[in-house]
């Protein structure tokens, strides 16, 4: 914090040290002392014919003569005297007052509070100026009042304990000056958070204390404490993590789960927290019978069975249920049947521990949306958060629809908060909806640098924005380089073009690399638009077209003659063009599927160069993801299985052929398996590539805020096939299966996440090349 420019000499700041730490209690101390009538004459009337103000400069006479209410001439009482007084005193404008009769005289003597002329904070760290300050209401060029003075002081001080430093401390202090000016400093003793020491639960049966504190926004100290923010004690972070244990559970069947009480226990010392979760779980349901009735006339329940996605056996989840909800009531939208409401009707089965779901059609009551209120946008558009709605004025009103949209505007991450209601409109049929959100930066920059043992360190530097102009569009721009080679890319992303649920990207970039396994460099332009949209619930399609310019250059001073005779084919065209056009389909229920213990990624594109420019080829990949955690969420298991294929009747360029990467088949360099020129042993990618991986992901007993935990990995896969294999390394276009076993140490932390891979081959080639260690990491500064 800025230090005030002090105009007096140090004389005075000495003097500070006695007068400043009395200064406020000085000022509460006069205001109640005043020259009342001698005690002996209490009991007595009077009557002034002169009444004179002194003291007041900036508060007239007749104001102050307003506020004491006494009039020449007539008589008054001692007690309304001293109510004189008192009002006075209550208008918060003086420092001191005085009411003074003598004769038929009354004075009434005044000391104006002093102007604000500056108010520091100093001493904060942790809270910024510009945080702390929205929170006082002493300014500048305001009367001073010491009661505001206190109020703002305990105002920075609950801002401090809402982050855990409970033991901060805030004293005003005024400094004065001519003029009956003063400056105010507010001094912050910051002192150290109160952290959460210990996260411990009690009535957990199903899942261990180390797999629910996972699941908490509030974090153990531990290791990083002085980077790690989030264990810190804060009340409304306890709150939250109530309402995401309820969510954990009952997302895998637990449909009695409650949080009987969050408790928080101050150690000894005061200097940390113990917080106790006491729950208690229930057992776990499945579905069992799920089935449909309808009481609307003319509406048939078969009609709605399709929309019944619920199997015996599968677990219950209320997540599972609102969707069918949904499902229906947008079926029942489709058909022209408004005010449908939809009850699931849930029937317990103890003994096999199941649950019969009955869902009942009925006719709702007829309300319409009147219209849709939104505030607190500065920057976004009125109409980036109206397309969130499903609905639009004068549209049936639909309880269900409302709390989905509350979800898609939070889901845009623009806002810090974002509160959707509903209230009754000009008429008991009408409803409005309102908006109320807050702003949040969605703009990010960042230097650092990206290492890995293959590409060793690159520079970056990035910047981003997902809210362009508050018109709910994304832009970035990345540059990524080293001393030889390097990228620079910009992309653009409208999410809703023309109004639709479809987006529009765009992107162009300049790239010139030298991969590790190659003697030339490739130096490439490219522009890219593309076009996504939904073409089912979880289905997803990318149309997109390609250009770009592509020459291959070779160091200074050598010779096109060592490069290996199929590259040097490539190197003699000089500069090509390709246009292509291609698809990409993909169905995710990673993030929206009814377990939340289980997801798969399904994807399948193809790329079709040859409708113009100098490069003709087919270029196909396939790609399916799985995940699931199992011995109660303690183990990830993951498996990839994916693959590709070009072909060309020109045969196939080097710079689009299939290479080897760790993201391909971990334990080998990149270019290490697959074809490779017998003469100068380079690699020249295959026509062909496929790959299976195995992996689970583990805990290693450490203390869950250190983010360290283990996993192993079983990759088997193969790059193989050329167009002309004159030349070629023995074998090593051929078709064969590599097989690699290795161990890995994940680190979380907050400079970036790390992975250390450790492979041993277990079936590979001579010409293969090993790469039995891998690091990578990415660090912002």
């Amino acid at each position: 914090m800025k230090n005030i420019t002090r105009d007096t000499d140090k004389r005075l700041m000495s003097g500070a040290g006695k007068a400043l730490a009395l200064s406020l209690s000085a000022l509460a101390l006069t205001t109640t002392a005043y020259t009342v009538i001698p005690r002996a004459a209490v009991a007595q009337d009077y009557a002034f014919s002169s009444v004179v103000v002194e003291g007041n400069t900036r508060v007239g006479s007749d104001t102050i003569l307003s506020y004491a209410g006494i009039v020449r001439g007539q008589p008054i009482s001692a007690a309304a005297l001293n109510d004189a007084y008192q009002r006075i005193v209550a208008s918060g404008l003086f420092e001191s007052v005085e009411i003074v009769p003598g004769g038929n005289r009354l004075a009434i003597k005044v000391t104006e509070f002093p102007m604000v002329s500056r108010v520091n904070i100093e001493g904060n760290r942790t809270i910024d100026d510009a945080a702390l300050g929205s929170l006082i209401r002493t300014s500048e060029r305001r009367v001073f009042s010491p009661s505001v003075a206190e109020a703002d002081a305990a105002a920075i001080t609950e801002a401090y304990a809402a982050k855990g430093q409970l033991i901060a401390t805030v004293t005003p202090q005024i400094i004065r000056r001519s003029g009956n000016r003063v400056d105010v400093v507010f001094d912050v003793t910051e002192g150290k958070g109160v952290e959460v020491e210990r996260l411990s639960f009690v009535g957990n049966r199903s899942f261990s204390d180390a797999r629910l504190r996972r699941v908490l926004a509030t974090k153990q100290a531990g290791l990083l404490r002085f980077i790690v923010g989030r264990d810190t004690y804060d009340e409304e972070r306890i709150g939250f993590d109530k309402r995401v244990l309820t969510d954990f559970y009952t997302s895998r069947g637990y449909v009695d789960f409650s949080v009987l009480s969050a408790n928080a226990e101050f150690s000894r010392e005061r200097n940390a927290h113990f917080v106790t979760f006491s729950v208690r779980e229930g057992q776990s349901y499945d579905f069992a019978n799920t089935t449909i009735v309808s009481q609307i006339d003319g509406v048939d329940a078969a009609d709605y069975q399709r929309a019944m996605n619920l199997r015996a056996g599968q677990t219950y989840s209320p997540v599972a249920i609102e969707n069918v909800i949904s499902r229906i009531e947008k079926m029942a939208q489709d058909k022209g049947v408004d005010f449908v409401r939809v009850e699931p009707r849930v029937t317990r089965h103890e003994r096999d521990l199941t649950l019969d779901v009955e869902f009942v059609l009925s006719k709702g009551p007829r309300v319409f949306v009147e219209r849709i209120d939104i505030e607190g946008n500065a920057t976004t558009l009125d109409r980036i958060v109206r397309r969130q709605f499903r609905i639009v004025e004068g549209d049936p009103f639909n309880p269900r629809e409302i709390r989905e949209a509350a979800s898609r505007i939070r889901a845009l991450n623009f806002f810090s908060n974002a509160d959707v209601n509903a209230r009754e409109g000009s008429s008991a049929d009408q409803v409005v909806v309102d908006v109320n959100v807050d702003e949040a930066p969605t703009g990010s920059f960042s230097f650092g640098a990206n290492y890995s043992v293959s590409d060793n360190v690159n520079l970056v530097a990035s910047f981003s924005e997902r809210n362009f102009l508050g018109r709910g569009q994304t832009v970035s721009a990345d540059l990524t380089t080293k001393l030889d080679d390097g990228t620079l890319r910009f992309n653009f992303v409208e999410p809703a073009f023309l109004g639709r649920d479809v987006a529009l990207g765009f992107g162009i970039g300049l790239a010139s690399t030298q991969p590790s396994y190659a003697l030339h460099t490739t130096r490439t332009a490219y522009v890219t638009p593309s076009l996504t949209f939904p073409v089912s619930e979880r289905g997803r399609l990318r149309l997109d077209y390609r250009f770009d310019l592509s020459e291959m250059v070779l160091p200074s001073g050598t010779a096109s003659s060592s490069l290996p005779s199929i590259v040097e084919d490539d190197y003699d065209l000089g500069r090509q063009s390709t246009q292509s056009v291609g698809y990409t389909y993909s169905f995710d229920t990673r993030r929206n599927g009814l377990n939340p213990d289980a997801g798969v990624l399904l994807s399948f594109g193809q790329e079709f160069a040859g409708l113009g420019g100098d490069v003709k080829y087919v270029k196909s990949t396939a790609e399916v993801r799985g995940q699931m955690k199992v011995f109660n969420d303690q183990v990830t298991l993951l498996g990839v299985i994916e693959g590709g294929a070009i072909s060309s009747s020109d045969g196939t360029m080097v710079n689009d052929r299939f290479f080897n990467s760790s993201d391909v088949i971990r334990g080998f360099e990149p270019g290490g398996i697959g074809p490779r020129d017998g003469a100068t042993d380079t690699a020249l990618g295959g026509n062909f590539y496929a790959v299976a991986r195995v992996e689970a992901q583990f805990p290693l007993g450490l203390p869950e805020e250190y983010g360290i935990k283990g996993g192993v990995f079983l990759d088997h896969g193969a790059v193989w096939g050329l167009d002309d294999e004159t030349g070629i390394e023995a074998g090593s276009a051929d078709r064969t299966f590599r097989t690699v076993a290795g161990a890995s140490i994940f680190w979380i932390t907050p400079i970036g996440p790390l992975r250390f891979n450790f492979s041993k081959a277990l079936d590979k080639q001579d010409f293969d090349k090993e790469q039995s260690f891998d690091l990578t990491i990415s660090t912002e500064f």
